[in-house]
């Protein structure tokens, strides 16, 4: 045969991978005095993406609670036009 197929990851024989990487903390646990508020435009650019999505939680690192209130946060921020909805409104 001039190809060998391999087999699955999960087959018998085959090497098992393994992906470590370091578990994220939540920066809201960690640091008790940082509050989640709409009015902080500052730390709630850290949960937006460029095109404006809101980060998700693997990613962004929040655990579950955190993660909630900043989303209620940055809806709350962009309702009264502190942050853009999307990519095209600059925040300069």
């Amino acid at each position: 045969m001039a190809f060998q197929k391999r087999a699955p990851a999960g087959a018998k024989g085959a090497p098992a991978r393994r992906r470590f990487t370091r578990r994220k903390g939540c920066r809201f646990c960690g640091d008790k005095s940082m509050k989640i508020d709409y009015k902080e435009v500052r730390n709630l650019r850290y949960f937006i993406s460029e095109r404006g999505k809101i980060v998700p939680r693997r990613i962004s690192g929040c655990c579950a609670d955190h993660q909630r209130k900043v989303c209620e946060a940055i809806k709350r921020a962009r309702n009264i036009a502190l942050l853009p909805f999307t990519s095209s409104h600059s925040l300069d």
